[in-house]
């Protein structure tokens, strides 16, 4: 992947997130530990938000494939993985995600 992919409007580039859950049932069958790790995903993720690195997050909901999915803007790419690592649902082994680049078009300021 390549970090020349930038946004005119904030110099920084942008990646989309793609998390997928154990199993399909997941959001409709949660056993309890896996809803109180998915409350601290939702907290980690709302916390990025809140320091513009999330522009936004949320589920997806395809019933054949659902997962979640996040726009996220940083200042290179290496702070990706580092930022998908410490999400409690990954480091609990209930998520998996992928992560792309993406030419970004943004609201001007």
């Amino acid at each position: 992947m390549s970090t020349k992919i930038s946004s005119q409007n904030t110099g920084k580039i942008h990646f989309m997130l793609k998390s997928t859950p154990p199993r399909a049932t997941f959001h409709q069958d949660m056993a309890e530990d896996e809803r109180n790790i998915m409350l601290q995903h939702i907290a980690y993720w709302t916390e990025k938000q809140n320091q513009g690195i999330a522009l936004v997050f949320g589920p997806v909901l395809n019933r054949k494939e659902p997962h979640g999915l996040a726009i996220i803007e940083v200042e290179n790419e290496e702070q990706v993985p580092k930022l998908i690592a410490e999400d409690p649902a990954v480091t609990a082994g209930i998520m998996t995600v992928e992560f792309y680049p993406m030419k970004a078009t943004l609201p001007k300021k």
